[in-house]
């Protein structure tokens, strides 16, 4: 393996060429014009850049020479300032020229020194013990001489090659057909071009990121004969809005894939993820940061199949869903997550319904409503959790249930909670007999003085009636921890929550807020 010295002449580049500045492996774009520009000397090329910061839109002086994506995502380069990319062995000696350490197939760190051409062949050798690699922005544009890449690195089974050059799928098949060993390839941040030829060979990947290339969910239906054995497909960041099955209303095959990333997209309708409902084997569905607003469960789940295709339970395996950071709204689309068959792993944080100081739910409330969920937006539910949960979910609507009776169609799982908490339904007016009268009871709060100007002052834990509004124990605060003309702010901290909610309504009562016994209360200064 030879390395030759870069030759930027004009011919070496023409127009839809992956291309990258010469000092900055990742400052990548596309050619979109070689030639003379008027009022300036000699060949120039033009290049719409990924990042879009360039300086113009493609036009100089009043003429347009090219087409940028964006206003200012174009520029024109002299071509000694241009790189067209080097193959896959020659940043593979790039990366690796220094002294590196490599995990070998024993799982041993085995030491590699490249330290001369001379000396290269030799030392090549070692990558044979080589079985991952990372080459992301090395400026790799083609796979080199073939049957040097199965020589040189034979036990790679992870590859890297995320921002990077390549833009034809018959070379990535080159690339996959010399490592037999290939399981998980990443070529995200690459712009891959639609299928010209013959689909290239990819049987034994088992992980494909195609993050940020471009592809569409029609590319992802040609490829899928050629991943029979995947198991992760990741296709974040490429504007995919709609499912477009192939062959039926259903999206088929792809009998091993267990996770399916589409993040980062401009998914707007259910309908469009229902069409992934019959694939059996998912388990894991990450749909975070698209522009969905709702989600239902069909009570038949037939409906969705067609006559000639084995019909199942949508989403029968699915065991993680991924919603945060979308337009979700209504109570609806939580409850009817109760109705996947094997949903425990939930993500909903970024969404309407989540944010409690808007009107959301807090998490208490999720989990409450989510029978079976077990993991809620990344943290795990306690035993203890869940109960202390429902036991303020069902007070909750208690209070709310003397106010407006019809409140109760909004809450499926509240009789089959108060009944199994034995919680008895007490009007306001009654006076507390007992351990079981709620919503005239008392609680026992912990309270923490957090402010920085507070000084150290040890916590208190003080029965209040659950009737408190939160403008009074800000009163009975200044009194407990003798707090004079500061005014203060109020959250309730919640165990499994990354940030405590701010009890910021001075008329709402402990009650209305689903404050529990046991529960902490922080006590701040209002900055």
């Amino acid at each position: 393996m030879q390395q030759n010295s870069p030759n930027n002449s004009t011919t070496e580049f023409r127009v839809g060429q992956r291309v990258h500045a010469s000092n900055d492996s990742r400052r990548i774009g596309t050619v979109k014009y070689v030639g003379t520009v008027e009022g300036y000397s000699d060949t120039w090329v033009g290049v719409n850049w990924d990042n879009g910061e360039g300086k113009h839109g493609g036009s100089v002086n009043g003429v347009k020479y090219f087409h940028a994506k964006f206003e200012t995502s174009g520029s024109f380069v002299r071509p000694k300032n241009l790189c067209k990319g080097v193959s896959l062995l020659e940043a593979l000696e790039k990366r690796y020229r220094n002294e590196m350490y490599v995990l070998s197939t024993s799982n041993r760190r085995v030491s590699v020194q490249l330290l001369g051409k001379n000396e290269l062949h030799d030392k090549l050798s070692r990558f044979e013990e080589l079985t991952s690699a990372s080459l992301s922005f090395m400026g790799v544009s083609s796979p080199g001489i073939p049957c040097h890449i199965s020589t040189t690195v034979p036990n790679i089974k992870e590859l890297d090659l995320s921002g990077n050059l390549l833009s034809e799928w018959k070379d990535v098949g080159t690339i996959c057909e010399q490592l037999p060993a290939l399981e998980a390839l990443n070529l995200s941040h690459n712009l891959m071009s639609p299928y010209k030829s013959e689909l290239p060979l990819l049987k034994s990947i088992r992980v494909l990121v195609l993050n940020n290339t471009g592809v569409n969910w029609e590319q992802v239906e040609l490829l899928r004969q050629s991943l029979s054995a995947i198991e992760e497909l990741h296709i974040m960041g490429n504007n995919i809005s709609r499912i477009l099955p192939v062959s039926s209303s259903m999206v088929q095959g792809f009998d091993s894939l267990r996770l399916l990333n589409l993040e980062d997209n401009c998914i707007a309708e259910w309908s469009e993820i229902m069409k992934l409902s019959q694939l059996r084997c998912l388990e894991q569905l990450y749909l975070n940061k698209n522009c969905l607003s709702s989600l239902f469960y069909p009570d038949n789940g037939r409906q969705y199949c067609e006559s000639e295709v084995a019909c199942y339970k949508p989403f029968q395996n699915l065991r993680c869903l991924l919603l945060g950071d979308n337009n979700f709204s209504d109570l609806a689309s939580v409850d009817s997550l109760n109705l996947f068959p094997n949903l425990v792993d939930i993500r909903l944080s970024g969404n309407p319904i989540t944010d409690a100081t808007r009107g959301g739910v807090p998490r208490f409330g999720l989990i409450a409503r989510l029978a079976k969920v077990q993991i809620l937006n990344g943290s795990e539910i306690t035993s203890r959790e869940r109960k202390d949960s429902e036991i303020r979910y069902v007070r909750l609507v208690v209070s709310k249930l003397h106010v407006s009776p019809e409140e109760i169609k909004q809450h499926p799982r509240f009789s089959e909670l108060k009944n199994f908490y034995g919680i008895e339904d007490q009007k306001p007016s009654t006076r507390a007999t007992g351990p079981q009268a709620i919503s005239s009871g008392f609680l026992s709060i912990t309270l923490k003085c957090v402010g920085a100007s507070m000084g150290e002052k040890p916590p208190l834990t003080k029965k209040l009636p659950a009737s408190t509004t939160v403008g009074k124990l800000k009163f009975l605060c200044e009194s407990f921890f003798k707090l004079k003309s500061m005014k203060l702010n109020l959250f309730l901290q919640e165990e499994g929550s990354p940030l405590p909610l701010s009890l910021d309504n001075d008329a709402s009562s402990l009650m209305d807020i689903g404050v529990g016994n046991d529960s902490v209360i922080l006590v701040d200064e209002d900055s």
